[in-house]
């Protein structure tokens, strides 16, 4: 593991797309052991195009910036904010349906 910028935004898309993973396989395992498929492969691709697609774009056009820093940190600052947004999905996987959140 090095620590090279380049290699920083590699671990970014790992860690969105290791997150999306993790919640499809939650919400599959879920509606699984209840006996519906309600999981369907829709809003995962609906999420790659309105997520990690305007990221990728992000980094394409860093040679467009003239600080070369302020599209790389916007970078880092959407892919943890889509790290959070999957988090907080999955922590809301395991609540009952019951719970509402008052945050």
């Amino acid at each position: 593991m090095t620590f090279t910028l380049v290699d920083w935004i590699k671990y970014t898309f790992w860690g969105v797309f290791g997150f999306m993973i993790i919640d499809f396989v939650i919400a599959f395992s879920k509606s699984f052991w209840e006996g519906s498929f309600k999981t369907s492969f829709l809003p995962y691709l609906k999420d790659i195009l309105f997520y990690v697609y305007p990221l990728y774009f992000l980094i394409s056009i860093v040679n467009l910036d003239p600080t070369e820093w302020t599209l790389i940190t916007l970078f880092f600052i959407g892919g943890l904010s889509i790290i959070i947004k999957y988090v907080r999905d999955i922590i809301g996987r395991f609540k009952p349906k019951g719970d509402s959140d008052t945050t």
